[in-house]
């Protein structure tokens, strides 16, 4: 005679194994918090400067996407994670996100609130400049300034040594419907050895620009454009994966234009795309 099977647990067991579980998270995050404390007391001995480590970053995100599963989507433990991550660093070294909200306050708000949460001062500006502005001056603060478009030539002012740089691209998992899906680039001061440099983001003078050009490059490279009237010309702020800028440059004599400078302004990780089944690609 076959053994019934199983009864399924109850809704009064089954809560109490989440109730174990949340303790569980709560505890580890104190358990964090404490080694933070610790890594506090080290860095004030060792002065080893900024507490922002873009490529550390880039490999945790990697590797939280690849272990995860289950039916908790994707931007949840992204947003979990980078709330955890910020609150912490904020912990060790207190700084403000300085946002540019001319290209929307709203958008611009929920990056900033997914990407570092309610604790970190979240200040608005009027323009890129601005932001970036405020950044210079501080210690240690963020920016955040669109990735796709600008009015002005806003980097200009990341040219100079010991000038900020990007140093991240934002969301760093990009689909359709993300929450906080405006692109943005995220400006700081950060250790050389703590950057990634997977794509290489150059300051770009020109002159000779048009549409022809502008159509040679769209291939090769991420690209926003300001215009320059003082050499009938333009700002160009360019993103090009992997050490390839010389292509660019290249490719902008080929198509009829003439190069007037170019700086390396900053670098960040290449972002995740997350197709509609929801597992993630580099």
């Amino acid at each position: 005679m076959s053994n019934p099977p199983p009864s399924p647990p109850s809704l009064q067991e089954l809560r109490k194994e989440i109730d174990a579980i949340d303790e569980q998270v709560h505890r580890l995050l104190m358990a964090r918090g404490d080694i933070i404390d610790r890594l506090i007391q080290v860095k004030k001995t060792q002065e080893v400067g900024s507490a922002f480590r873009p490529a550390r970053e880039a490999s945790m995100m990697r590797e939280l996407v690849r272990r995860h599963r289950g039916i908790l989507p994707l931007d949840t433990i992204e947003g979990i994670w980078r709330v955890i991550i910020s609150t912490f660093t904020y912990v060790q070294a207190p700084f403000a996100v300085h946002a540019d909200v001319s290209v929307g306050e709203s958008a611009m708000r929920d990056s900033a609130r997914f990407h570092f949460g309610f604790v970190v001062p979240y200040v608005s500006h009027f323009s890129a400049q601005a932001a970036v502005e405020a950044v210079t001056k501080s210690k240690g603060d963020l920016a955040l300034v669109s990735a796709i478009a600008g009015r002005t030539p806003w980097w200009n002012a990341l040219e100079a040594d010991g000038a900020p740089k990007i140093i991240a691209r934002l969301p760093f998992l990009e689909r359709a419907d993300h929450p906080a899906a405006l692109p943005v680039f995220l400006i700081s001061r950060v250790a050389d050895d703590a950057m990634v440099t997977e794509v290489q983001i150059w300051s770009v003078r020109v002159s000779g620009w048009n549409a022809d050009v502008a159509r040679a490059l769209a291939p090769l490279a991420e690209i926003v454009a300001v215009p320059d009237t003082a050499f009938d010309g333009a700002a160009l702020l360019v993103s090009v994966t992997g050490h390839d800028f010389e292509k660019i440059k290249l490719a902008l004599i080929e198509a009829g234009a003439s190069v007037r400078s170019s700086a390396l302004v900053g670098s960040h990780a290449t972002r995740y795309t997350v197709p509609s089944n929801g597992s993630a690609r580099s």
